[in-house]
């Protein structure tokens, strides 16, 4: 009990001296805002006044005033002190036992921030909203929300004394020790948020013992031992998030038959058999990386919900059961890394609802079946790295919605069928080290580079190193033997060929001396920069002129150029950074043009056909290629406009707090983005591959610029796989692209969604909060629906489609016109009082928090959904 109770009611015996609870209008007022405390008030004050004389009774003035001091006592009195009832709650005071509770758990958490310095030990005002991450109901705590507050320190077991507490969420923290067992006895509790911590030791055993408990999130910490068998006693649980821990021994399996039980994650700890069997109910089971061993059961396929399972990176083996073919709704089978042997059974090509099939790393041999068209809606297929034989199925070429394929490293022979090119959304293709033979579709030869197709001798037309051999008919008959005029007859036509072969190159000397005589010729004085359109260049409208007195080659593009070679290469030039494309420059020209350009390395024939290629790519958001140059030494420039603005991590991450960016800015980057990529996948079939805020330039206006597309071309392979290796560790590749290694639209798409978060939230993916990246932090954040959230608010919408962009299946992705077109459909909902500009600055960078950045918007926070 707090220690100014018996003063308060002390107080309250003096201050009721005098007063009448059925005389005064005031009085009658204050009996109806006190409630629950008004009869045993009225009983002392009833008593007290029979005892006063009447000359005290008249003494209005100081009644008033004795009034106005009650009731502020009385408002302040916590609800144990009387009979309250349900109607009379006020909202303000909490229990006793509440109260101490949350004060066992503040003494027993660090808090460095001094965030919970407003639990005070008055217990005034906890059940307001003033107590930060408390939430109440007559007086009972029902929630506990403090989610990224930096706390350390252990939870108390006395937090069983919060009977009424439906929810803890405390994840994104650092607290350790072990999970009190207490938790097992708060009966109302419904969801359970403790990822992203320390805690240490054994899950207790008592946490089954909550009869409603739907959602238990224990993933990312360092717990132990094994899974209590208990848990399956809360018979409404339907996710259970284990994952990244160190827990170890069997799988319960009244966990795996519970009837609720809809997710189940294990991926990342030490745990074994058995497998969910018939009966269970799981929609999503992860159990990828850990130690599991054995068949594969039958029983497998009595999970008729199942839509999707992992079990990637353990080591189970025997073959893969015909039985899997009754998941008429699984969506996601990766089986990859284990040593399952046999061969494919003919059964999996019933899974019409599959939509990635992922079997690389084991030991399957056999043939692919023929039937394998019956996926189709399958996007991915990798069989990588088996034993597989005998042909690639023509009916591969049916599938029609399959965008990643991948049959490399097995025993394939025969051609590569022809129905294949019939697959235009195929943007990765891998079929090297294998036995095929004969021509590759012309098709796939130009749309995937030779790397998808070496390691096959017999393979032949995918490059032009690799050609195929004529193949004349052969013949039955001897040879002929040429006669005397036959020989005469080809004598003459060799000669007259090598005549007609020096006339033509008398014509061509001529016409090139009377070319350059022209070229020397000035117009009014001002000598002429001998531009001439290159001959045989690939790209309309590009001019070359001389390299001026150092040699050379400089090409423009669209029109006269303001600059000349020899004032580009006497540019005061300074380094702006270097990457694996090549450094790059900032060029004042004497004019004061300024340009951007960048040193590529690459043979100069082929950086000339992809330099021409890039130089006809024109569109508002793509930053053009205005010109290349070639030295006599082996230089190679390109030059592009210089973005005064910088990139997009300097304009959201090197500004200080007091130049908060508005929210129209955002969304006009955002859109800007989109439809520069949105050109590139449609107008110029291209894939930009590395998508990430140092390459997205800003003009004048702050219209987005994307850079660096189709840069790759310019690059070896090696080369290009490293910028690749460089978009994932700063946080903006795909993560499937670890194992294919080649981007594709739904990977440009992942990358334009973490853009969209760093964007809407401030904070840079490559950052790494309590062990998550970005897109994960976020979706912590909105996994279930926000308390309070304005259905339709622009600011919601705009986070939730770019979480929709980073999915970690890439055929749950839109494609770039999808994203565009649903940017461009979310409008402002915002409440009335902030449609002013002033009002939609979005908080200081770079130190933002989405919950801050949500509030200063649309007045409401995210929180994990949970029922009231």
């Amino acid at each position: 009990m707090p220690s100014y109770i018996p003063s308060l009611r002390l107080l309250l015996r003096s201050l009721s001296v005098g007063l009448s609870s059925d005389s005064h209008p005031t009085c009658m007022r204050m009996k109806r805002r006190i409630g629950g405390c008004q009869r045993p008030m009225q009983e002392h004050m009833e008593k007290r006044e029979s005892e006063r004389a009447p000359s005290q009774q008249s003494a209005t003035g100081s009644s008033l005033l004795l009034l106005l001091l009650l009731r502020i006592v009385m408002l302040s009195l916590p609800a144990h002190a009387s009979s309250a009832s349900s109607q009379s709650w006020d909202g303000i005071i909490i229990s006793q036992a509440d109260y101490q509770g949350l004060q066992a758990l503040k003494h027993a958490l660090d808090d460095p921030r001094g965030l919970l310095r407003g639990w005070n030990d008055t217990g005034l005002d906890a059940c307001s909203g003033a107590w930060v991450g408390i939430k109440c109901v007559k007086g009972k705590v029902i929630a506990i929300q403090l989610p990224w507050r930096g706390l350390g320190g252990r939870i108390t077991e006395k937090i069983s004394q919060l009977a009424a507490l439906r929810k803890l969420s405390l994840h994104d923290n650092r607290i350790g020790g072990q999970i009190p067992s207490a938790i097992g006895f708060l009966p109302q509790l419904r969801g359970l948020y403790l990822f992203n911590n320390r805690f240490s030791g054994a899950i207790p055993p008592s946490i089954g013992n909550c009869p409603i408990l739907r959602t238990i999130d224990l993933s990312n910490n360092s717990l132990a031992g094994s899974i209590p068998s208990s848990i399956a006693n809360a018979t409404k649980l339907y996710r259970l998030n284990l994952g990244h821990n160190n827990l170890s021994g069997a799988i319960p399996r009244s966990i795996t038959r519970s009837a609720s039980l809809t997710f189940f994650s294990l991926q990342h700890n030490n745990v074994s058999v058995p497998f969910p069997t018939h009966g269970a109910s799981e929609v999503t089971l992860n159990l990828d990386y850990n130690s599991i061993s054995g068949n594969l059961p039958p029983s497998l396929g009595g999970l008729q919900m199942l839509k999707e399972i992992t079990l990637s990176n353990n080591r189970l083996n025997g073959s893969i059961p015909e039985e899997i073919g009754k998941l008429s709704l699984l969506q996601t089978l990766d089986l990859s890394h284990n040593d399952i042997g046999g061969s494919l059974p003919v059964t999996i090509c019933n899974l019409s609802s599959l939509v990635e099939l992922s079997l690389e790393g084991n030991k399957i041999d056999g043939h692919i079946p023929d039937n394998i068209d019956g996926l189709k809606n399958l996007s991915m297929l990798s069989l990588k790295r088996n034993r597989l034989s005998g042909a690639i199925p023509a009916t591969l070429g049916n599938i029609s919605g399959l965008s990643q394929l991948d049959l490399s490293e097995n025993n394939l022979a025969g051609d590569i069928p022809a129905t294949l090119v019939h697959l235009t959304g195929l943007t990765s293709f891998d079929v090297s080290d294998n036995n095929l033979s004969g021509r590759v579709p012309l098709l796939l030869a130009h749309k995937f580079n030779s790397s998808s197709f070496m390691g096959n001798i017999q393979l032949c037309g995918y490059s032009i190193a690799v050609p195929c051999p004529s193949s004349p008919a052969p013949s039955l008959s001897p040879p002929l033997i040429p006669t005397g005029d036959a020989i005469v007859l080809i004598v003459a036509a060799a000669a007259l060929a090598v005549l007609l072969f020096l006339l033509c190159c008398v014509l061509l000397c001529c016409l090139t001396r009377k070319r350059s005589s022209s070229g020397k010729k000035t117009d009014g004085g001002a000598p002429a920069t001998g531009r001439e359109e290159k001959p045989g260049g690939p790209a309309t409208g590009a001019e070359a002129e001389s390299g001026g007195e150092a040699g050379g080659k400089l090409v423009h593009f669209e029109g006269p150029s303001a600059f000349a070679a020899d004032d580009l290469l006497c540019a005061t030039a300074e380094i702006m950074g270097k990457s694996t494309y090549g450094t790059v420059y900032k060029a004042t020209l004497e004019a004061g043009n300024q340009r951007l350009r960048e040193k590529i390395t690459k043979s100069q024939k082929e950086f000339e056909t992809e330099a021409c290629e890039l130089g006809r790519i024109r569109h508002h958001n793509l930053l053009a290629l205005r010109a290349y140059y070639l030295g006599p030494k082996g230089e190679k420039l390109l030059v592009f406009d210089f973005m005064p603005k910088g990139s997009l991590a300097a304009f959201l991450h090197a500004r200080g707090p007091e130049t908060p960016i508005d929210w129209a800015t955002r969304m006009r980057i955002a859109k800007g983005v989109t439809r520069g990529l949105l050109h590139l996948h449609n107008e110029v079939n291209m894939i930009h591959g590395n998508l990430t805020n140092s390459n997205i330039l800003l003009d004048d206006d702050t219209n987005a610029k994307i850079s660096d597309f189709g840069l790759s071309s310019l690059m070896t392979s090696a080369a290009s796989s490293n910028v690749i290796a460089t978009a994932g560790a700063l946080g903006y590749r795909a993560p499937e692209l670890s194992k294919l290694k080649k981007a594709n639209t739904k990977t440009d798409a992942y990358s334009l969604g973490v853009v969209m978060l760093e964007l809407l939230t401030g904070k840079s993916p490559a950052e790494v909060t309590n062990g998550m990246d970005l897109p994960h932090w976020v979706a912590s954040i909105v996994k279930g629906d926000a308390a309070g959230t304005a259905a339709g608010d622009e600011l919601l919408n705009t986070l939730k489609l770019a979480l929709h962009c980073v999915d970690l299946a890439p055929a749950a992705r839109p494609e770039v016109q999808q994203i565009l077109q649903q940017l461009d459909e979310i409008r402002p909902t915002l409440p009335a009082a902030l449609q002013d500009p002033a009002r939609m600055m979005v908080a200081p960078l770079p130190q933002l928090h989405p919950q801050a950045m949500i509030s200063s918007v649309a007045s409401f926070e995210f929180i994990d959904s949970f029922e009231l």
